[in-house]
C-alpha cells in the first residue's frame, strides 16, 4: 500500500536533511562512497632495471658485499596502495627505481659522465601488506638531465593491469618544466604525484609519504 505523497515528500525531506547533517560531519553518504582520484600512468623510461643480479629487497643504500650507505640524502618512501573507495590492496608487488645522488643510473644503458654509487642498489621491490602498505629506504630523488627528481614506481599483481608511474617531490621548482609532469592535465591527478619529503625529529632519514590508488574501472579486476 503507498503512502500518501504527503508523507512521501516529508520523508524525501528528511533523508535530504540528514543528508546533509552527515555530509556537514565529513561522513561519506550512502551509495557515494568517496572515490579518490586514480593515481596517474607514466612511462616506464629507458633504465627499468632487467637481468638476475639486480638486487631484489627494499633497501636501495646498500648493497650486497659493500662497504658503506649510498650518498644523496637517506628517505624512507613509503605509504598504500588502495583501490578508488580507498580500500587496502595486499600483495601488490611494488618495484621502485631511480638515479644516483650524482644523477646517473646504475644500469648499462645510461652512459652519462656522472660517476656511479658503488653502494647504491638504485632498485627495489617489495610485496604491500595486509593493509596495503609498502616501504623501502632509497634517496631523495635529485635532477636527472632533462628531468625533474622523480623515483620511477611499477606495480604488478593477478587482478590488475600493470601500473607505471613516478612519484616527484612536493614544490620542487623543476616540476613545472618537467615534460611528463606538466604533462598531466587534471590538476588532483597531477598534485597526487608531488609529496613532501620531511625531516622527522629524532630520525635519521628523510621521511615520504606516497599512497597509490588503482582505479576501479579496467584496471582492477576483482575475482
Amino acid at each position: 500500500m503507498k503512502k500518501p505523497l504527503q508523507v512521501r515528500r516529508r520523508a524525501v525531506i528528511a533523508a535530504g536533511a540528514s543528508g546533509f547533517a552527515l555530509a556537514a560531519l565529513g561522513v561519506p553518504l550512502a551509495g557515494r562512497a568517496e572515490e579518490r582520484v586514480p593515481t596517474p600512468r607514466q612511462g616506464v623510461g629507458p633504465f627499468y632495471p632487467y637481468g638476475a643480479e639486480v638486487e631484489r629487497d627494499a633497501d636501495l643504500v646498500t648493497v650486497r658485499g659493500g662497504k658503506g650507505l649510498a650518498q644523496g640524502e637517506i628517505a624512507i618512501v613509503a605509504g598504500r596502495v588502495l583501490d578508488a573507495r580507498g580500500r587496502p590492496l595486499a600483495g601488490v608487488r611494488v618495484e621502485i627505481w631511480q638515479c644516483n645522488a650524482f644523477g646517473r643510473y646504475h644500469h648499462p644503458r645510461d652512459n652519462s659522465a656522472a660517476p656511479l654509487d658503488p653502494n647504491f642498489q638504485g632498485y627495489g621491490e617489495t610485496l604491500t601488506a595486509e593493509d596495503g602498505s609498502y616501504r623501502f629506504r632509497a634517496i631523495k630523488p635529485v635532477p636527472y638531465p632533462g628531468r625533474a627528481p622523480h623515483i620511477h614506481f611499477r606495480l604488478s599483481g593477478r587482478d590488475f593491469e600493470p601500473l607505471a608511474t613516478q612519484l616527484y617531490i612536493a614544490g620542487h621548482p623543476m616540476n613545472d618544466g618537467d615534460v611528463l609532469y606538466s604533462s598531466i592535465v587534471d590538476a588532483r591527478a597531477r598534485a597526487s604525484l608531488a609529496v613532501p619529503f620531511e625531516r622527522v625529529a629524532g630520525a635519521d632519514a628523510l621521511s615520504a609519504r606516497f599512497e597509490i590508488v588503482l582505479a576501479n574501472n579496467g584496471t582492477l579486476r576483482r575475482g
